[in-house]
């Protein structure tokens, strides 16, 4: 099942919790002889915007997450900077992006 990556899954076995840390690709996953698919679709409430064709590999189901703004912060010292300036040059300069590297040098001129 983690290789097929389901949109929906039902676990419909004796003691169906007990394969949740088994489960680790699926969009939606229906647990025990009552909870099926049209539970979930009509009254269980969870998201029915869920990854298909095996994309739950490496997406979620939609969630209120993706709604959030959010923002990441980058802080580094100037020794840290230091220690790393080289390694970010060569990678820029390897893109292509020549006014990056230069960005980095300029710092220590």
């Amino acid at each position: 099942m983690n290789a097929v990556a389901p949109e929906h899954l039902e676990v419909q076995l004796p003691d169906a919790i007990s394969y949740l840390n088994q489960i680790q690709n699926a969009g939606s996953v229906f647990l025990g002889f009552s909870a099926s698919e049209p539970v979930g679709d009509y009254i269980a409430g969870p998201n029915h915007i869920l990854p298909t064709g095996g994309t739950a590999r490496f997406f979620s189901p939609l969630g209120v997450q993706d709604f959030v703004k959010r923002t990441q912060f980058v802080s580094y010292t100037r020794p840290a900077l230091k220690k790393e300036a080289e390694a970010i040059t060569t990678l820029a300069r390897v893109e292509g992006l020549e006014a990056h590297a230069r960005a980095i040098e300029s710092r220590f001129d």
